[in-house]
């Protein structure tokens, strides 16, 4: 039960992270958060299969259902949020603390389940006590709707709409006009990019820190407190790496992260998968470590690659739509790693598993434009302080005389073929 406890509340410890964000995306988007108390306090209310037979694991799909879509919209709206508010040089930086604080929730989420288990014992939690922790979802949203009503909205969006006639103005308090159509048309190569980012990186999200504690209990026979100390150790080593991968990706970009994060899984998958099964705790310990090492190269960076791919009057659409459909593709991963090591009784289907994801990270971030550095597409740079801003200016100046002295160069290079021809023909002069 402790690690199905931990599964669930995967989607709560992320929402409660990202809770401050998505006020300035949409005018009803604090439905995310209502959505998302509710699902996870109904979780707490639902009777046992032994009380209401199929209806349990029915009414529990249909909660978790609304749990995930509520993430996507609020982990969207967050690395908008948080992107459109940062320096162009320092968003990397900035941005990697919302996995930070995703991460924080995980061992948040997985800290009360141990304390509450302690406190009243395995048995008692069994029976009742694992459905205190859900109940925490409705004082927590009361809160993050506190928060989302007190912020302001972006100066990007603000731009955005000090640009549009009054028409449209008026009609951005009627929601998006932007459909998944228009998206997948006119921005298919970055819909696509972002999927392959979200996707290989969910996987590898969900395999570490949902699927573990179980493969660690089921499969190798650690005890479930056991089991759920690892990883909670492994998570606290990950919030030490998470911010320092983001500072590094402003200074090298975030395309090497993303091409390094899939190599290292796929050649790595396999070697951390053999010290996870060596059967001693030091070498379980350093498989572990090594994957989540490689999984903070992708976290680290997806906050501040993903909003800077489309510009702002379609942002919030196109990732919302590219991260639920990866989700749905991600989500799958601890059940269906589950059922085929059950199958296979093949104890290395999850690395052959991250091998396969590693793949498609890789042609991602081969495919990618570099969007470090860069203004947020349709918004102008952004500078933490009036030196930067000069540094700036100086770099927009410098590169525009760089496009005109290619251009002259161009010019003169199409007068001197123009001369040529004028020579070949005797009636033009």
């Amino acid at each position: 039960m402790k690690e199905e406890l931990l599964i669930i509340l995967t989607s709560w410890s992320v929402f409660s992270s990202h809770n401050f964000s998505l006020a300035t995306i949409l005018a009803g988007a604090a439905a995310t958060i209502v959505i998302m108390s509710l699902s996870t306090f109904a979780i707490g209310l639902i009777p046992s299969y032994a009380s209401i037979g199929i209806w349990a694991p029915i009414l529990l799909l249909l909660a978790k259902m609304a749990q995930g879509f509520s993430v996507g919209g609020e982990y969207t709206g967050a690395s908008i949020f948080v992107a459109e508010y940062a320096p162009d040089r320092k968003r990397g930086f900035l941005g990697s603390w919302l996995d930070f604080g995703s991460i924080a929730g995980f061992v948040l989420g997985a800290g009360v389940v141990v304390l509450i288990s302690t406190i009243i014992g395995e048995e008692q939690f069994e029976a009742w006590g694992w459905r205190l922790p859900f109940f925490l979802a409705l004082p927590l949203g009361m809160i993050g709707l506190y928060l989302r009503h007190a912020l302001e909205e972006t100066p990007a969006f603000q731009q955005h709409v000090e640009q549009l006639e009054q028409d449209d103005r008026d009609g951005l308090a009627r929601g998006p006009k932007v459909s998944f159509k228009e998206v997948a048309t006119k921005h298919w190569r970055s819909l696509l990019t972002c999927i392959g980012v979200v996707a290989a990186t969910n996987v590898t999200y969900y395999m570490l820190l949902t699927y573990m504690p179980s493969y660690l209990t089921h499969n190798l026979h650690y005890s479930e407190n056991h089991g759920v100390l690892i990883i909670i150790a492994i998570m606290v080593g990950m919030l030490f790496v998470q911010p320092l991968i983001g500072l590094v990706s402003d200074k090298i970009g975030r395309r090497p992260f993303i091409i390094c994060g899939s190599v290292g899984l796929f050649f790595l998958a396999i070697p951390a998968f053999m010290l996870i099964n060596s059967g001693k705790l030091g070498l379980i310990f350093s498989g572990l470590l090594m994957l989540a090492v490689l999984l903070n190269f992708f976290i680290g960076v997806m906050a501040s690659t993903l909003p800077a791919m489309f510009p702002t009057h379609i942002r919030y659409s196109a990732l919302a739509s590219a991260f639920n459909v990866s989700v749905l593709i991600a989500g799958l991963t601890p059940a269906i790693v589950a059922w085929l090591v059950e199958s296979t009784q093949d104890l290395y289907v999850p690395a052959y598993y991250l091998m396969v994801i590693a793949v498609v990270g890789l042609v991602t971030g081969v495919t990618m434009k570099e969007t470090a550095n860069k203004p947020l597409r349709g918004a102008a740079p952004a500078a933490s302080d009036l030196e930067e801003a000069r540094e700036l200016l100086q770099e927009h100046h410098d590169n525009i005389e760089q496009k005109i002295e290619d251009l002259d160069a161009e010019i003169a290079e199409l007068q001197a073929k123009r001369e040529r021809l004028v020579q070949q023909h005797p009636l033009i002069d």
